[in-house]
């Protein structure tokens, strides 16, 4: 999109005339409006494009922030007022966008809200959306946004990463690849673990494009984000309620749902609540393979998450803890760090002490190499009949193996 001052005054009096206008906004009545000001006889077709673009953008996209959210490496678009930053992949900076006024922001977010059926005004001042190429968007109005409007949006990149391609940008160790592929293979029940943005979606999408293609892979999720490369996924998305606060579908309710859809895994895209509840009685259920993410700092974190979470399902510290042992092995510690994303751990749960109370056991972590639940883990997945990986054999932990 061009910053011309001329193409900005130029689609402005476009989108006024569309505005007044009764037709449907399709690129083609947008060219010929385009093409109906007097001063476009003088403008060629890119120029005419051009501005046609940019008109589309402003009033059914993103506005000026659609080329930030089609650069496929930006993850993140975040609007402070009129400052916008970016990430791609390793940190915020400010960059240069003329998103105009607040009032300019204040109406782009509450066009893009309202396009997903969502409401955002000074009685409902914040909220959640998907855009149609699949962006999270979540937006704030003032008083409460103090120097806002505040919009966060989450770009969506439509063909998940292979495995190959993780190893390649450095996110997993080429000598750790083949140990994800077995975890798969051998149908553990695994989560994704991480803080906000560390790539916890985009590790369990590559993960679950390595599931045999003649298994049926059910997707549960509060916003539709996975979409992994596999031939057959179903996916069940949550509801909020309506305005007039009824409809609400949970994820429990999903869960459930789920299971009678005949799944050979059964994946949560985020416990955030008392679903998780669900998806270890799913689990404990011969569903082997099962997946999900968790928003844990550390792994040492993930037994009290789980139990925070267990009791607003309204399941009691004991019975989660024996839900977990027989439902869930393995973690994979996702982190952000200042040159992108990676797999910073794998490790199992373990039952500790009379009482089996989950503990976190590494396995593998970055830069110091296999852990105390190394052997453990060879045994897991030679019980289940497939190949231990290199990296787990010997040596064994305290003496110098691969990092």
């Amino acid at each position: 999109m061009s910053g011309r001052p001329e193409d900005a005054t130029l689609a402005g009096r476009v989108r006024q005339r569309i505005a007044a206008a009764t037709t449907p906004v399709t690129p083609a009545a947008i060219v010929s409006a385009v093409r109906a000001e007097p001063t476009a006889a003088v403008l060629g077709d890119t120029a005419v494009l051009r501005i046609a673009d940019r008109v589309h953008d402003d009033l059914v996209g993103a506005g000026p922030l659609a080329p930030l959210l089609t650069d496929p490496e930006v993850t993140d678009v975040l609007v402070n007022g009129t400052r916008v930053w970016v990430d791609r992949g390793a940190g915020l900076h400010q960059v240069a966008v003329p998103v105009g006024t607040v009032e300019d922001v204040r109406r782009l977010a509450q066009r893009l809200i309202a396009s997903a059926g969502r409401r955002l005004d000074d009685g409902s001042p914040y909220a959640d959306a998907r855009l149609p190429d699949g962006t999270r968007l979540h937006a704030v109005l003032p008083p409460v946004a103090t120097e806002g409007p505040y919009l966060s949006l989450r770009t969506f990149r439509h063909r998940p990463f292979t495995l190959d391609e993780l190893v390649s940008q450095g996110t997993v160790p080429r000598p750790v690849a083949p140990v994800l592929a077995a975890v798969v293979a051998a149908r553990l029940a695994y989560l994704v673990t991480g803080g906000t943005g560390s790539g916890k979606t985009t590790l369990l999408n590559t993960l679950l494009g390595l599931v045999p293609a003649t298994e049926r892979i059910v997707l549960v999720e509060d916003a539709a984000e996975l979409q992994p490369g596999h031939p057959h996924v179903v996916g069940l998305q949550a509801r909020t309620a309506n305005v007039e606060g009824s409809g609400v579908v949970s994820l429990g309710d999903l869960v459930r749902q789920a299971l009678r859809m005949r799944p050979d895994r059964l994946v949560v895209g985020e416990c955030r609540g008392g679903e998780v509840v669900d998806l270890l009685a799913a689990l404990n259920t011969g569903h082997d393979g099962g997946a999900g993410t968790l928003h844990a700092n550390t792994p040492s974190d993930v037994p009290a998450r789980l139990e925070a979470l267990g009791m607003l399902g309204g399941l009691p510290r004991a019975a989660l803890h024996a839900q977990v042992i027989a439902a869930l092995q393995v973690l994979f510690q996702v982190r952000r760090g200042d040159r992108g994303r990676v797999l910073e751990s794998i490790c199992l749960l373990l039952p500790e002490g009379p009482d089996r109370v989950v503990t976190v056991v590494p396995a593998w972590v970055r830069g110091r190499g296999l852990g105390l639940a190394a052997r453990a883990f060879g045994a897991l997945l030679r019980d289940r009949g497939v190949a231990v990986p290199p990296i787990l054999g010997e040596p064994w932990p305290g003496s110098a193996g691969p990092a």
